[in-house]
């Protein structure tokens, strides 16, 4: 019997309408196929660079329909899913310069030299597809992160063909975006079944088991992310599995800076933590504030600016009441404090707040241990510590991170030495991306962007945002002493395509 997909507004936990049915093991493995059948006519480059403008250039064409589609299944909002369209068709473009540029691909020639010891063969090495890639869109962002997303583009940019499984809180704008994406295929003279969408819960995990899938990516939670990366590498031939699973993305901020601008960095605080109300991966989630009349400041502009921050519904109804749930836990820990709590709104709404704790009881084993955890929502939790070896505590207590966050005092953010350099060495063991004197909330697509974790930030040590996300769906592989008239063109000598590459040791190109 098939089982409806439905699309539910998170408004007021009410189905808008029936957008499709689960996808049931037979059907998956006939989109895997379908996929696997046409990956020789994403070979072509210029094809690749023509699907992906097409695919930006139809995004926007479909702009008013996506959007209006996106806010009422996610309640995101117009302006800030105006934001993420506008985004992900730049980073559609952005994908079509990378294959444009070809530097991707890694060439590198050393011809033969018979005078080495021992001597050394013709060698040519380049890059190339893995195969078809399964995808699974995220919840919090609906077009960046999901269809039409950077798992999706860096892997047709790789020439890899692609299944998405769809996330249950947006299938319309999910069915959208995949219509998209076909048009944009045909377009540029691609058969459309270089992109599939399958819906359901069981068809994840068909999808990532079926034999002729090659690689995946994932971004949610570390439960669901887990288990999938648990099957991929549990198949008879265990295929990478790239996923970005859930960060706490901590803020260490220091007396100099707190007694320079902490109504500034309280401000800028609130504005992190209930963007996107507080469902974005990179939510500063622990912020560790010195005691006294300066970190007092910070928390009192972090009060007034929360004060004014609209409650609002979050995705769903389940991370509505986990989020609840987490808060309400929280709270209850001895010596946890609760100045501004995240509440319930009207109907299906929550609130923003914060809940404060001495740093000194996160800094060993024990339940407050569960303040170290993501709590996906408006909320973030404040440690107030005494002196830096209680934050060199708290930090070496924590997992990997997407993100971590120095707000430092001028003078001190300018010496080689000290506390801002020691602060430093100790986050950058923890996270991809460190920032100063900012915010993480916010992933700028980018060629030195990396988005990306120890774990359980992500299972690999691969970035899902920036030009190196391509990486992830191709390996290496190196011809020797192999004819000219044999090789592909991008190894050929007189590199025929223009390839940057490495010759005997010299850049080219």
């Amino acid at each position: 019997m098939a089982v409806p997909v439905w699309s539910v507004d998170p408004r007021t936990g009410k189905q808008r309408e029936r957008v499709a049915v689960e996808a049931t093991a037979a059907d998956v493995d006939a989109a895997v196929r379908a996929a696997h059948a046409v990956r020789g006519a994403l070979a072509d480059r210029a094809a690749r660079i023509a699907l992906l403008r097409a695919a930006a250039e139809e995004l926007e064409a479909a702009h008013e329909e996506v959007v209006a589609t996106a806010d009422a299944e996610t309640a995101l909002g117009e302006v800030r899913l105006n934001g993420e369209l506008a985004r992900t068709a730049y980073q559609l473009r952005a994908f079509a310069d990378e294959v444009a540029d070809g530097g991707y691909l890694d060439v590198v020639i050393d011809h033969a030299d018979p005078s080495l010891t021992p001597p050394r063969p013709d060698l040519r090495r380049y890059k190339i597809p893995l195969g078809v890639v399964a995808v699974y869109a995220a919840s919090n962002f609906p077009l960046a992160f999901s269809v039409p997303g950077g798992d999706t583009a860096s892997a047709l940019a790789a020439g890899c063909p692609v299944v998405v499984k769809a996330h249950p809180d947006h299938p319309a704008t999910s069915e959208l975006c995949a219509a998209v994406l076909r048009r944009a295929a045909v377009r540029a003279g691609l058969p459309e079944d270089v992109v599939a969408v399958v819906h359901g819960f069981d068809a994840g995990v068909e999808l990532v088991k079926h034999p002729l899938v090659a690689a995946a990516g994932f971004t949610g939670s570390i439960r669901g992310g887990r288990a999938l990366f648990d099957a991929a590498a549990a198949r008879p031939d265990p295929i990478p599995f790239h996923g970005e699973l859930g960060s706490l993305n901590p803020v260490v901020v220091t007396e100099a800076a707190a007694e320079e601008r902490a109504e500034q960095i309280g401000d800028g605080l609130a504005g992190s933590m209930t963007l996107g109300r507080g469902q974005f991966c990179t939510k500063p989630g622990l912020v560790l504030v010195p005691e006294g009349a300066a970190g007092d400041r910070l928390l009192k502009a972090l009060t007034v600016s929360l004060g004014e921050a609209a409650s609002g519904p979050l995705l769903d109804g389940r991370m509505r009441e986990a989020f609840l749930a987490g808060v309400e836990a929280r709270a209850a820990l001895e010596g946890v404090t609760a100045p501004v709590v995240a509440a319930e709104g009207e109907g299906q709404a929550v609130g923003a707040g914060f809940l404060t704790v001495e740093a000194a009881r996160l800094a060993s084993e024990g339940p407050h241990e569960l303040l170290l955890e993501e709590c996906f929502g408006p909320v973030t939790v404040v440690a107030r510590y005494r002196d830096t070896d209680e934050v060199s505590a708290v930090l070496a207590r924590l997992p990997g991170n997407l993100t971590a966050t120095l707000h430092l005092g001028g003078e001190e953010a300018e010496r080689e030495d000290g506390t801002a350099a020691r602060l430093l060495a100790e986050v950058t063991p923890l996270a991809g991306r460190v920032l100063v004197n900012g915010w993480p909330t916010g992933v700028a697509v980018a060629p030195a962007q990396h988005h990306g974790g120890p774990y359980p930030a992500t299972t690999s040590t691969s970035t899902s945002v920036g030009a190196t996300a391509i990486e992830r769906w191709l390996r290496p592989v190196a011809y020797q002493d192999t004819p000219q008239a044999l090789l592909p063109p991008e190894l050929r000598e007189e590199n025929p395509l223009g390839l940057p590459r490495r010759v005997d040791g010299r850049r080219e190109g």
